[in-house]
């Protein structure tokens, strides 16, 4: 008789020994392949989150450059009167296209921010705490060499960072896109329109607020709904954020001025992939002079990968764990089944049997029961990986924190300007947080995972086999008999 033959008729015969068994096995399995499948889905979370979180470039001007080179200026002036002011260098947009051809750019966003003074509208009034109005009729207006009307230029404000992350929504007609370039298109805010009952359509005037302080027409296509926090970031002498208008950034430029053609006051590139982010950064800088500086942001994907890879971590010490733990639990059960069977080990070896294919019968058992195992432990990995996965991510997101930082660039006018499309207001400080998304773990069984499950329990079981079977090969016929 084959061992083979022996192997399936002994684990037919003892049917409670193999339930057993099987429910060890099983629950050994379940929890390797929740641990497998947990870091196959923090993998994967990690290179949806390339897409999802992703990462920004921004080409601007130098501020450290320009301090220096104010410095210098005043070492060097001999006159104790004039105090030398500090000069940023608009960004040329010629440079800023050599950027965006280069392989990990996805696209970019241009940014030239200025002010005007309204003539055909009336502008949004905010109540201030020491009882003054700023920004409209009755109250105390903005000074009107800064305006009362701030104008942030984009390429498109789909790819500005409050309409992206839906702190800002288009309510009626559309959003500034690249074909409204050389137009006077403009998006107004819902506030704005409702007080001077304008819609989609209609056009509105106001005045420049240097040189010969032209009227400038524009035509309305678009009404935003600001986020209702804009109003907490705006500092008391600033107008109110109903008052933000955006257009494209060549509008923008025609009100600063006709030096400023061609110019921004920053750059902002979306990165294809954020963990290559530094190495593009380092191929930027070559094709720019010293004048600007360019700066990374991908604090959203650095803050999901720092879950998911604490998220990994854990699971791969689950798999060890429990692969260890299985292995000495199995080969436990394995001596003690082994130890019950001596007198049927020592027939077989009386009847000329070789010791290796007694140890193949019980690895021929002990397999008969992993594939059950697996089996059982497929349909109910995916459960426990779920309960896991879904623990492990909540653990790891409350250790990840929102940071918040004040910001505000000068625009090319000697204005603040918005950066990558937020509002600042004249005398403003943009308040800007890192929004991050929640990674979330799709915990799924394919047929790598089993394979894989299949490869660990196949080691598993040798492993316990191997373990317990040191005592067969000692095992001598006779005094197995005789005892």
């Amino acid at each position: 008789m084959n061992f083979f033959k022996r192997a399936w008729l002994n684990i037919w015969a003892k049917k409670g020994r193999s339930i057993l068994l099987i429910l060890v096995s099983s629950a050994i399995l379940m929890f390797v392949l929740a641990g497998l499948l947990i870091r196959s889905a923090a993998v994967k979370a990690t290179e949806t989150a390339k897409n999802d979180a992703g990462a920004t470039m921004t080409l601007s001007a130098n501020r450290q450059a320009a301090f220096k080179k104010m410095s210098q200026s005043s070492s060097s002036s001999s006159s104790k009167t004039s105090r030398p002011k500090l000069t940023l260098t608009p960004v040329k947009l010629s440079d800023a296209t050599k950027i965006a051809k280069l392989s990990n750019i996805k696209n970019y966003n241009v940014t030239s921010s200025t002010s005007a003074n309204a003539k055909s509208y009336d502008t949004v009034s905010t109540t201030t705490g020491m009882g003054g109005n700023s920004g409209g009729p009755g109250g105390m207006k903005s000074s009107t060499s800064s305006g009362d009307t701030q104008i942030d230029g984009v390429t498109a404000t789909s790819l500005t960072t409050t309409f992206s992350d839906s702190q800002s929504k288009i309510t009626k007609g559309r959003g500034i896109t690249a074909s409204d370039k050389n137009t006077n298109n403009v998006v107004i805010e819902k506030e704005l329109a409702s007080q001077n009952n304008l819609t989609v359509g209609d056009t509105m005037t106001f005045k420049e607020t240097s040189g010969d302080k032209a009227t400038v027409k524009v035509k309305i296509v678009g009404i935003y709904k600001a986020s209702s926090t804009s109003s907490a970031s705006a500092g008391p002498m600033s107008t109110d954020p109903s008052n933000t208008i955006y257009a494209s950034y060549t509008l923008a430029n025609t009100i600063k001025g006709s030096k400023y053609a061609g110019t921004a006051d920053s750059v902002t590139f979306n990165v294809t992939n954020p963990a290559k982010v530094s190495a593009t950064k380092k191929a930027g800088n070559k094709l720019i002079s010293s004048k600007y500086s360019l700066s990374t942001d991908d604090a959203s994907y650095q803050s999901v990968k720092a879950s998911m890879d604490n998220v990994e971590g854990f699971a791969n010490k689950i798999v060890w764990l429990v692969a260890i733990a299985g292995t000495i639990i199995l080969a436990l059960i394995v001596i003690l089944m082994i130890r019950e069977r001596r007198f049927e080990i020592g027939v077989l070896l009386s009847l000329g049997e070789a010791r290796w294919k007694i140890v193949a019968q019980f690895f021929t058992e002990m397999l008969m029961v992993i594939v059950v195992a697996i089996a059982i432990a497929g349909a109910g990995g995916k459960f426990v990986g779920n309960q896991l996965g879904s623990q492990l991510v909540s653990q790891s997101t409350t250790t990840q924190t929102t940071t918040s930082t004040t910001s505000g660039q000068p625009g090319g006018s000697g204005q603040p300007g918005g950066t990558k499309g937020g509002s600042g207001g004249p005398g403003n400080m943009q308040a800007t947080s890192t929004k991050t998304k929640d990674p979330n773990l799709e915990i799924a069984v394919s047929a790598v995972d089993l394979a894989e499950l299949g490869g660990f329990g196949l080691a598993i079981t040798f492993l316990s086999i191997m373990i317990a079977s040191g005592g067969i090969l000692r095992l001598e016929p006779k005094k197995v008999l005789i005892s």
